[in-house]
């Protein structure tokens, strides 16, 4: 009973210094639009629904959603990416402005900003239309990101890389921010693509879901067993010091070589909407590891953040608030 005292003490002191660090989000910037609307007829030119708009709705994404978690929950954050050079691309960056989001956005005039449009009716997503380009970044755009880390780095307490594998995160990407980390000490966080795993080693804690942990580790997640052995695959591969298994449902489970696996059940009471859910738990992990939580504590406090974001409907986030009313209770 003490020891979740004192545990509970320790989270919430943590949370009470969110608004005093300051962690760059980096990785692939996207833009979620939202078409709103009703259907009430079937196209005469084919056999699909006619969708009426009646409203649009645009928010941050990728990158973008994670540096809005941190924002969220009182934490200063600078975001570096790539927008295009067109009208999404400034919607994009007035989106983060306004929400106190220090934005770096790289503007490159050949690649358009990626953009993922929902078109919704009477509730149901109808589909989804993709904008965007994957092709690697040219020189001179990842030249003027990495000389904005550099310059930026000394007001920095952590990073987390968000990678989509829309083409921003590359070897020269993740080589600068790996020697910012070491330089200056600071904890190094990856929500990854199983394709780029080589991209990854030495970080301090990568975050897959089970699906991009099994694709990592190369083998199927059925049971306790082989959760810690796909764990354990992974953070011997990459040298990280520690790997985080977002497991839906069943909450999630944390590796470290020298405790082994700590699992952690869902504190979601009821799940509405998964979408951005992994955003948020790298984004809570980092500030608790920066405000000097153990991996188990940061992972604990990653999964309130988690349960109280699935139960809202859409790319929702988080407050420092909501996160103190749950330790209350």
């Amino acid at each position: 009973m003490k020891d979740t005292k004192n545990r509970i003490i320790r989270l919430k002191e943590a949370v009470r210094r969110f608004d005093s660090s300051c962690l760059l989000v980096a990785g692939d910037i996207m833009l979620d639009q939202f078409v709103w609307g009703d259907v009430s007829r079937i196209s005469p030119e084919a056999p699909i629904p006619v969708v009426e708009v009646q409203k649009e709705t645009m928010l941050l994404g990728g990158a973008a959603n994670v540096a809005n978690n941190l924002r969220a929950m009182g934490s200063p954050v600078i975001l570096g990416g790539v927008v295009g050079k067109d009208a999404m691309g400034e919607n994009l960056r007035e989106l983060a402005r306004s929400g106190g989001i220090d934005a770096i956005a790289v503007v490159d005039g050949i690649r358009p900003t990626t953009i993922k449009t929902r078109i919704i009716a009477r509730g149901q997503q109808v589909v989804r239309v993709d904008r965007e380009n994957n092709n690697s970044l040219n020189d001179s755009s990842i030249k003027a990101l990495i000389e904005a880390f550099e310059r930026l780095a000394p007001g920095i307490d952590g990073i987390i890389v968000s990678d989509y594998a829309k083409g921003v995160v590359s070897a020269r990407f993740m080589d600068e921010l790996r020697k910012i980390s070491g330089e200056r000490g600071i904890p190094l966080l990856v929500d990854p693509k199983p394709a780029h795993s080589y991209l990854y080693h030495g970080v301090t804690l990568v975050t897959p879901n089970r699906q991009e942990a099994e694709a990592m580790a190369g083998l199927e997640i059925k049971n306790t067993e082989s959760l810690s052995q796909a764990a354990q695959e992974i953070q011997g591969r990459l040298g990280t010091e520690a790997v985080l298994i977002t497991r839906g449902s069943h909450g999630m489970a944390l590796w470290q070589r020298e405790n082994g696996l700590f699992t952690v059940p869902t504190m979601a009471r009821e799940v509405f909407d998964v979408t951005g859910a992994g955003d948020t738990v790298v984004a809570a992990m980092a500030l608790g590891i920066v405000n000097g939580l153990t991996f188990p504590e940061a992972a604990y406090l990653a999964n309130i953040a988690a349960g109280v974001v699935v139960g809202k409907i859409g790319t929702a986030t988080v407050t420092a608030e909501e996160i103190m009313e749950i330790l209350e209770k």
